[in-house]
């Protein structure tokens, strides 16, 4: 789903073959730690930063993270979805919030912020 500007949804399938899943308990059991669920939502937000024409070929930098909570985990076979929208949007800087949830399960959810780098060929974009 993408609602440009406002809002946009991404999908993570959880698989075994995960190189940064954490080793095996005693049960035999993995989870995707929650670092890597943060990260998620903060690229499935850069995807919606970058959607807008005046921002193509520019980075998107993470400058901050609030009021993150973690609470579950992902594991193998999961099929994780990342929602996140927008709170506030500038020409260079803004605001998300995103949570990430199995089927009714919220796992993370949490706010951050981000700044826009010129573009590759130096230019700056429309002014704020």
């Amino acid at each position: 789903e993408f609602e440009p500007d406002t809002r946009i949804v991404g999908i993570k399938n959880v698989t075994a073959s995960e190189t940064y899943l954490s080793p095996p308990d005693s049960r035999g059991h993995q989870v995707l730690p929650p670092t890597i669920l943060t990260e998620a939502i903060a690229q499935v937000g850069g995807i919606l930063i970058l959607a807008k024409p005046e921002n193509t070929g520019r980075l998107v930098y993470f400058r901050g993270i609030e009021r993150v909570r973690f609470y579950e985990a992902a594991a193998p076979g999961d099929t994780i979805t990342i929602e996140v929208k927008v709170v506030r949007l500038r020409s260079r800087m803004g605001v998300l919030t995103g949570f990430a949830r199995v089927g009714d399960r919220l796992l993370v959810r949490g706010t951050m912020t981000f700044a826009l780098g010129p573009k590759a060929d130096g230019s700056e974009g429309a002014p704020e």
